[in-house]
């Protein structure tokens, strides 16, 4: 890595680094610990459905036995994937090319990293606005920045997204539209969640900052019931207020709703919506068929769309990301009531373990 990478390297753990100190750090962990709870109350839940037994171990996991059987979970963690599984969802670029192959509709993008930022300084001259992130080994919006117009704008991007210890980069086209997770288990869709974008509301006296910080104390007073973590600012806030032509410091009017990220992970339950019962059967099935590509029995699908009412190829929809440890929390806090996603899936884990059991007993005889 030459010298000016490594500085732009450095300064990325930096940036990241701020979230993780001082009374940002404090909320952060506040927020984890009811990240954990809330994992622990819906598996707790999912078990008595069933007539289960539940049982806390070490280190946040969780025992749930069933006539003779038992399965192990963490937090949105099940035993439902393989590992390559797994490691196959979390390359970004890996998983456009299988989804791409298939004809199914991903954003123009291309790979780069700090020692080569010319690679995307080529794909940024043709397209007006982009996306910048890490390329593996991350999920939940971290290291993720949109709206990148310039090449100091991508320069600061990349040096965000190279701050999650990820050599490899990649930028996309900015996609525009609305946001909506598809959770599938074994194909069958459980939920549909239109995901708005996380907002202050101006009181025409208070900044920004001030509005951020007493909207993060508010999501702590709620415990878990309104978000899972407390928002930090970073590139994506960054450029998201500069593109409304505001900061930090800035004074929005009263009653103004300013939008404060366009990466959705860190929204409130609010900001949710379900909407299965709009998308369309083509979104339906594409999504479906994402996740089967992937070979994920448990998949959240990501898409942007103008329209979820129209195919994703007819709207000029594409497919974000596909994730194979989706949250929870959205399909249980949102606007319109929950939809209780670990019950079928603590069943399904039930039913893996039985069958594990079985094929064990008669592999013996």
């Amino acid at each position: 890595m030459g010298y000016i990478s490594k500085i732009l390297e450095l300064w990325g753990y930096a940036m990241r680094g701020r979230g993780i100190l001082g009374r940002a750090g404090s909320q952060r962990l506040q927020a984890r610990s009811y990240r954990s709870q809330f994992y622990k109350d819906v598996w707790r839940e999912a078990a008595g459905e069933w007539g289960a037994e539940f049982e806390e171990l070490d280190g946040g996991i969780l025992n749930i036995s069933l006539d003779g059987v038992s399965t192990r979970v963490y937090n949105n963690y099940t035993p439902l994937d393989d590992p390559v599984t797994l490691d196959i969802a979390l390359d970004k670029i890996l998983v456009h090319k299988i989804l791409r192959s298939h004809g199914l509709p991903t954003p123009d993008h291309a790979e780069f990293s700090l020692d080569h930022l010319e690679k995307g300084y080529d794909f940024l001259a043709r397209h007006r606005s982009c996306v910048v992130k890490p390329a593996d080994d991350t999920a939940g919006g971290c290291g993720v920045t949109t709206g990148v117009e310039t090449r100091l704008q991508l320069i600061k991007a990349a040096a965000a997204a190279a701050g999650y210890r990820s050599s490899r980069l990649l930028i996309e086209e900015y996609v525009t539209g609305e946001m909506v997770r598809l959770l599938y288990l074994d194909g069958r869709l459980l939920d549909a969640v239109r995901r708005g974008f996380p907002a202050v509301v101006g009181d025409g006296k208070s900044r920004i900052s001030q509005l951020l910080q007493n909207l993060n104390q508010k999501r702590l007073d709620a415990g878990y019931e309104l978000a899972q973590a407390t928002l930090k600012y970073d590139m994506d806030m960054e450029r998201t207020l500069a593109r409304q032509g505001l900061s930090l410091r800035a004074v929005p009017a009263r009653d103004r709703r300013v939008r404060l990220k366009n990466v959705v992970n860190d929204n409130i339950a609010d900001e949710n919506e379900p909407v299965g019962h709009e998308v369309s059967q083509s979104i339906t099935a594409t999504g479906r068929r994402a996740a089967e590509l992937i070979g994920a029995r448990l998949a959240g699908i990501d898409i942007i769309t103008p329209d979820i009412h129209q195919g994703l190829e007819e709207a000029g929809g594409k497919i974000i990301e596909i994730n194979t440890t989706p949250g929870y929390h959205m399909h249980y806090f949102r606007r319109g009531g929950a939809c209780r996603v670990a019950v079928p899936i603590l069943e399904t884990c039930l039913k893996q373990a039985r069958r594990c059991r079985e094929d064990l007993d008669y592999a013996c005889i």
